[in-house]
C-alpha cells in the first residue's frame, strides 16, 4: 500500500533522487556510529602469522631504568632511547634466541655481562635468552678513549682505580685509560696519568668500603698533556670538558689528575659555571669517593680541532652554544661586530694584533701599527699568555672586530670575537696546511669571518739564516715532525711586507662600511696610498 502511495506522490526522477539522498544519509550515519562507538568496540580475533624466531625476538625490546644500578651501560642496537632527564639514561636491553645445539660466541674485550630475565613471561628455557650489553668504555673516536657507568661506583686515587660494584659480574674485565682528549699522541699521554677500571662483586672484602659519599655524578679529566699551551688548553680540555659536562648543568664534581695549580686559577670562571662543586685532586686520596654515576675522560667527537659538531656531540652542543656560555661566563658585552650604515656614526673598527715573543714573532710591529692607524683603525697591540688575566684579556678581544697575528696559540682567543668579526691569519712558510685546519675551517663553526695572508720568502726570518732549508723543504720534512716543528714553528719570524699586506686591511675595513660613501672613501684613500 505505501508503494502505490509512494509512486502517486512523487514522480519517477523525483523517487531516484531521493533513493540516492537516502543511501548517502545511510553512509553518513555508518560513518558517525564507526566513529562515536570505536573506543567500545571489542578486540580483532588474532591473525594467524608467524615469526621466525629470529626475527621475533629482534623486534623485542624492553626499557627498564631500574637495571641501570646493577649493569652500568647496557644499550639495544639499534634503537635508542632518551630520557627527561639529562643525568639519567635508561638502560636497554635486548633478547636474542639462540639455538641450544650452537655454542655461545665468544665475547668481546670490554664487555660487561650478566644473565639476567627481564620478561616475566618468558623463560630461558624455552628462548635461550642472553641479556646483550654495550661496553662502558668507547675507544671508537680519533681523538679520545672515554668511560661511562653507572650504580655504585667506587673511587680509589690513590691507587688510580674505579671500581664498578655489582651483584653479578661475570666477565672481570678490566679497562685502562688515559683521560685526556689527544689520543694518539705518546708525547702529549706521557704525562698523563692511568686510571683502570674494575667491574666487581660486591663481596665483603672484596671491594673498598665508601668512607665519603656523593649525590652527583663526576667526571675524572687530566691537566698533564700539553695543557699550558692556550690552543692545547680549549682544543684538548675546555672544548670536550663543555661538550661532556654542560648537560648536568652545574650538578657535577671535576675530579682532577695531573693538578696544574695556575690552569686552574686561569680557567677558573669557565670551571665554576661548569660545577656548583670544589675541584677534587684525586691524585694521592686515600678516601674512597663514591658515586652514582662518572665519566672518565672527556667526549671529544671527532678529528677537527677547537671544534663541535652538533650531529656527534653528546645533546648536539655546537660552537654557537659554546661561544654562548663563554660569554657568559665571561660576561662578555658584545654579541656582533660594529656595522657602520649609511648616516650612522663614525666609529672606528678596533684592530687587535696579537704580539708574540719567542717564535713567529712580528719583525716590524711598529710599521704595522702606523700602516693599520693610517688606515681608520683603532689599533692595540696585546700578548697573550698564562701570566695574562685571562678574564680581562677576554674582554679586550670581545671589544675589537679585527684580530690579527701570526699562526700560533694566540689566535685561539677568536672563541672571545663577536658574531661577525675578522680573523686574519699570517701564515709563515711550510705552514699553510696547519694554519688552516687550526685556526681557518674552526672560524667558520664560530660565524668568525676569516683571512689569511700568506708570506714570501723574503718576509720569514729564515731567508737570512737557512736559505739553503728555504729551497728545499722537502729535506727538511723527511727529517720527521720534530726537525721541521724545529725550523718552521720555532725559528721562524715575520717581517711583515706592509705595502703588500695593506690590501688586505682596506679589503676588511671595508667589509664594515655599509654605505656607499665608505666605500668611495677607501677607494680614493687606495687610489691616493698607490698613485
Amino acid at each position: 500500500m505505501y508503494e502505490k502511495i509512494f509512486a502517486r506522490s512523487f514522480s519517477r526522477y523525483e523517487q531516484k533522487k531521493l533513493g540516492y539522498g537516502a543511501f548517502v544519509c545511510s553512509l553518513i550515519l555508518a560513518l558517525t556510529f564507526c566513529t562515536v562507538f570505536k573506543p567500545y568496540f571489542g578486540p580483532l580475533p588474532p591473525l594467524n602469522l608467524r615469526l621466525s624466531m629470529g626475527v621475533g625476538l629482534r623486534m623485542l625490546t624492553i626499557e627498564d631504568p631500574s637495571m641501570s644500578l646493577s649493569l652500568g651501560m647496557a644499550s639495544v642496537e639499534p634503537h635508542t632511547s632518551t630520557t627527561s632527564n639529562p643525568s639519567e639514561k635508561p638502560v636497554q636491553v635486548t633478547v636474542e634466541a639462540q639455538s641450544p645445539s650452537q655454542p655461545n660466541p665468544p665475547q668481546k674485550t670490554g664487555h660487561i655481562e650478566g644473565e639476567v630475565d627481564p620478561l616475566n613471561a618468558l623463560k630461558k628455557s624455552e628462548i635461550g635468552m642472553k641479556l646483550v650489553t654495550k661496553p662502558i668504555c668507547s675507544t671508537a673516536e680519533p681523538r679520545s678513549d672515554f668511560c661511562e657507568m653507572n650504580g655504585d661506583i667506587r673511587v680509589h686515587g690513590k691507587s688510580s682505580t674505579i671500581f664498578l660494584a655489582s651483584s653479578q659480574v661475570e666477565n672481570n674485565t678490566t679497562w685502562r685509560i688515559k683521560p685526556y682528549a689527544r689520543k694518539g699522541d705518546e708525547t702529549a699521554l706521557k704525562h698523563v696519568n692511568s686510571f683502570t677500571i674494575k667491574p666487581s662483586l660486591m663481596v665483603v672484602n672484596k671491594i673498598p668500603q665508601c668512607t665519603e659519599n656523593h649525590r652527583v655524578p663526576a667526571i675524572i679529566f687530566s691537566l698533564g698533556g700539553y695543557t699550558g699551551n692556550h690552543f692545547h688548553d680549549f682544543t684538548d680540555v675546555i672544548i670536550p670538558l663543555f661538550s661532556t659536562s654542560r648537560e648536568f648543568k652545574g650538578e657535577v664534581k671535576f675530579l682532577i689528575t695531573n693538578k696544574k695549580a695556575f690552569w686552574i686559577a686561569k680557567f677558573r670562571e669557565i670551571l665554576d659555571k661548569l660545577s656548583n662543586y670544589e675541584i677534587l685532586d684525586i691524585d694521592g686520596e686515600e678516601n674512597i669517593h663514591c658515586f652514582p654515576r662518572i665519566i672518565i675522560g672527556l667526549k671529544r667527537i671527532g678529528n677537527e680541532e677547537l671544534s663541535l659538531n652538533p650531529s656527534k656531540t653528546p645533546n648536539g652542543y655546537s660552537m654557537k652554544d659554546f661561544r654562548d656560555f663563554i660569554r657568559s661566563a665571561y660576561s662578555l658585552k658584545r654579541e656582533s661586530a660594529i656595522k657602520i650604515k649609511e648616516g650612522g656614526n663614525s666609529k672606528k673598527p678596533r684592530l687587535l694584533i696579537i704580539s708574540r715573543r719567542n717564535s713567529r714573532a712580528f719583525m716590524n710591529k711598529g710599521k704595522i701599527y702606523t700602516m693599520a692607524k693610517r688606515l681608520g683603525y683603532n689599533v692595540l697591540i696585546a700578548e697573550a699568555d698564562n701570566k695574562s688575566n685571562l678574564s680581562s684579556f677576554a674582554q679586550t678581544v670581545n671589544s675589537c672586530d679585527v684580530m690579527m697575528g701570526v699562526h700560533g696559540a694566540g689566535l685561539t682567543n677568536m672563541v672571545f670575537l663577536p658574531e661577525n668579526a675578522v680573523l686574519i691569519q699570517v701564515v709563515p712558510l711550510q705552514l699553510e696546511w696547519l694554519s688552516k685546519y687550526d685556526f681557518g675551517e674552526p672560524s667558520v663553526d664560530m660565524n668568525v669571518r676569516y683571512l689569511e695572508y700568506r708570506i714570501k720568502e723574503e718576509e720569514s726570518s729564515l731567508i737570512q739564516q737557512y736559505p739553503d732549508e728555504i729551497r728545499d723543504p722537502i729535506s727538511v720534512k723527511r727529517k720527521g715532525w720534530f726537525a721541521f716543528r724545529d725550523l718552521y714553528l720555532d725559528r721562524q719570524n715575520v717581517m711583515l711586507n706592509v705595502i703588500r699586506f695593506r690590501p688586505t686591511l682596506v679589503k676588511k675595513q671595508s667589509s664594515f662600511c655599509m654605505s656607499r660613501s665608505c666605500h668611495f672613501f677607501l677607494f680614493f684613500f687606495f687610489f691616493l696610498i698607490f698613485p
